[in-house]
């Protein structure tokens, strides 16, 4: 499996083949992959890479090595429940597949190849229900990065603004730079100045400045985990403008795939919570922007409350709570 090391962006452009449980594992850890939806196609293809030298197991012997790496890969990453949703159908595509290793093998291979189209599908959908919201001059405020290198298409948020830029409509789009990580300014604004789509980074404290002067019209966002009442994780710092949304009038949609929805949650407080390294706040590209064993908290994601939320855009329309799978 090729992909693109994302902690390189935008600085070079580093691709890495990736054949064992453990090297895609530790991708979709390290953030050399990233993004709900693509994490979920990089665990499927994963286990499709490193299940091709077990072709020729029996059926029992090559199942229980699946199984093995499909937990691996699915430990790799808490929050996100298209990585969970991904690995769950490749193993049951297995078990309904009869024959011995290599029937299963090129049923897997089928499967992974399946679950990336219809991700490139979906966003093209969350894009054209997307566009009702996106006028003609809109200034559109974003979060984290939700676009191709988030996806196995064009995005899920920053689908409807492409599709917008494609039919000539004026858009400008204020990219939150998303601190620890630098999501939206390493790679938002990398992919939207390669669109050639007008937009200007920010840092996330700006943001209640512009929608207090009303240069914000509208904020999309992405998802990792929708409950079943609305509530929702995203990269951290969404909460927060979806408050600042609430308290200056501005619209505030969420834009996933319908498999980002788990309908086993009732709500947000059961949401797992990523947390991840102190040094990722300490330290920036290597460098340290603190004291030396100063603390530091840093979880991946925070919740939003459904009543923030004005809309969910999905590939099964514009939607609102509760959700059933």
């Amino acid at each position: 499996m090729r992909i693109i090391d994302q902690r390189a962006l935008p600085e070079a452009e580093i691709t890495r083949d990736l054949e064992s449980a453990e090297s895609v594992a530790d991708a979709i850890r390290t953030l050399q992959v990233r993004g709900a939806p693509l994490i979920g196609i990089a665990a499927a293809m994963g286990l499709v890479a490193a299940m091709r030298d077990d072709r020729a197991l029996a059926r029992a012997t090559f199942l229980g090595r699946l199984n093995q790496r499909a937990t691996l890969l699915g430990a790799a990453r808490p929050t996100a429940v298209n990585l969970r949703w991904a690995l769950e159908r490749m193993l049951t595509t297995a078990a309904a597949t009869a024959g011995e290793g290599s029937n299963l093998w090129e049923r897997l291979h089928v499967e992974a190849t399946s679950i990336w189209e219809e991700d490139r599908a979906m966003c093209r959908r969350i894009g054209e229900y997307g566009l009702s919201i996106l006028s003609d001059g809109a200034n559109v405020l974003t979060h984290c990065n939700t676009g191709a290198l988030a996806t196995g298409g064009i995005g899920t948020a920053l689908a409807p603004i492409y599709l917008a830029h494609e039919q000539g409509r004026r858009l400008h789009v204020y990219i939150d730079e998303t601190r620890p990580l630098l999501q939206g300014s390493r790679l938002t604004a990398w992919e939207l100045m390669h669109a050639g789509i007008a937009c200007t980074l920010i840092t996330d404290a700006t943001a209640a400045s512009l929608m207090r002067q009303a240069k914000v019209d509208t904020v999309l966002v992405g998802a990792d985990r929708i409950c079943a009442n609305g509530d929702f994780a995203n990269k951290i710092g969404t909460y927060g403008l979806a408050v600042l949304a609430r308290h200056h009038g501005v619209p505030f949609y969420c834009a996933a795939p319908w498999s980002t929805v788990d309908a086993s949650l009732a709500e947000g407080d059961l949401i797992p919570i990523e947390q991840r390294a102190p040094s990722e706040v300490t330290a920036m590209a290597g460098r340290p922007i603190a004291p030396d064993g100063a603390a530091a908290l840093n979880p991946a994601f925070d919740v939003t409350p459904s009543r923030y939320v004005t809309a969910f855009i999905t590939d099964r329309g514009i939607v609102q709570p509760p959700f059933r799978s």
